[in-house]
């Protein structure tokens, strides 16, 4: 069980309202709940520029019409499979489709899937939201 500690920080009068705005607009109770957030956000940003693992899925929309797509989609997959959990496609209306891509694995991985599943012509956009899978959520 983790052991709360209590600090002060200074802030400047501006941007501490700034900040209690910010609290409101995101329905945070409380600011140590935002400066919790906020400090999670930082460490697992560092981890995934030090490489680590992460978790995440990559999103995007196609054109399910576009010549070859498909194979070029299907054959990406294939090369990266050791970090592709799963795949969920979902049929969006006639021509479009989205595709949802679970994976884990070190994070310049994970961001080369994502960005090469973007660059294939007939993907018309593509995310990726990414999260630590180490101590650095705690």
């Amino acid at each position: 069980m983790s052991q709360i500690v209590r600090f002060g920080v200074s802030l400047d009068r501006r941007l501490l309202d700034k900040f209690d705005r910010l609290i409101q607009k995101r329905s945070y109770t409380n600011r140590s709940e935002a400066l919790r957030d906020l400090i999670r956000q930082e460490l697992v940003k560092e981890e995934w520029e030090q490489g680590q693992e992460v978790a995440g899925a990559i999103t995007y929309i196609y054109d399910h019409h576009q010549r070859d797509l498909l194979n070029k989609l299907t054959r990406l997959q294939h090369d990266h499979q050791p970090i592709i959990l799963s795949t969920q496609h979902i049929h969006l209306d006639h021509d479009n489709c989205l595709e949802i891509v679970a994976v884990k694995g070190k994070a310049d991985a994970v961001q080369d899937l994502a960005f090469a599943l973007r660059s294939i012509k007939g993907v018309r956009h593509g995310t990726l939201s990414m999260t630590s899978t180490g101590k650095a959520i705690e």
